[in-house]
């Protein structure tokens, strides 16, 4: 889930790699906001947490992504058994992800869940938009956390890892995601940073099927 196609300058953050965890078989980092996943097109897109966590972990290999712009905790395998083990997980959908995020507005409800099929925005890509002829099956459960005058604070529990999902779903209920460069306009752009966060991950481990959790808190 990267955007490969940014807005603006790359000036990713200096930041030393954080490792929450690293065993024989998975890496478990958490990834600053404004650093790409992976390269994007181009020696100016080089740097990214993938090239950094290979700089430490030569044997690191990808298993998911983040967009440049959300923040939390991501997973490398460190073995192609691994890989290949979490790639399943994540492809059944057995991975459990959570995210926090602060939106605009005032939601009024407590819970609820977005069912929004999403395909991209081919003449703007890389944004997405909800087409329910031809879009992929995309489902979201949230939950408010609290509110204050012009902001909610919510957490996200994607059901289907779609590109911008989090993003576009939140957009769809009325509520972009503060700071978010492609969806959110006006002051709810006018943020210092997109404020999405990858706050837990859970998942079995590739060596036995262990059941393990990391979640890395929010800066804002």
């Amino acid at each position: 889930m990267s955007d490969n196609q940014l807005s603006g300058e790359y000036n990713p953050p200096s930041d030393p790699l954080d490792v929450i965890h690293a065993d024989h078989q998975v890496l478990i980092v958490a990834k600053p906001q404004g650093l790409l996943s992976v390269p994007g097109k181009g020696a100016h897109l080089a740097d990214c947490l993938l090239a950094r966590a290979q700089a430490i972990y030569p044997d690191a290999l990808l298993v998911h992504r983040l967009d440049r712009d959300t923040s939390g905790v991501m997973v490398f395998a460190l073995t192609p058994h691994a890989q290949r083990h979490l790639g399943l997980q994540f492809e059944k959908r057995q991975i459990k992800k959570t995210y926090v995020a602060r939106v605009w507005g005032q939601m009024d409800e407590k819970t609820g869940t977005v069912d929004l099929p999403l395909i991209v925005d081919w003449p703007n890509r890389p944004r997405q938009m909800v087409d329910h002829a031809n879009g992929k099956p995309a489902i979201t459960d949230w939950r408010v956390l609290r509110t204050s005058d012009d902001e909610t604070r919510v957490r996200l529990y994607p059901k289907t890892g779609r590109s911008h999902q989090l993003r576009v779903h939140c957009l769809a209920l009325g509520h972009p995601i503060l700071g978010d460069p492609f969806y959110a306009t006006g002051p709810a752009r006018d943020y210092p940073r997109m404020m999405l966060h990858s706050e837990t991950l859970k998942f079995r481990h590739p060596d036995g099927g262990r059941g393990m959790a990391f979640t890395v808190k929010p800066e804002f």
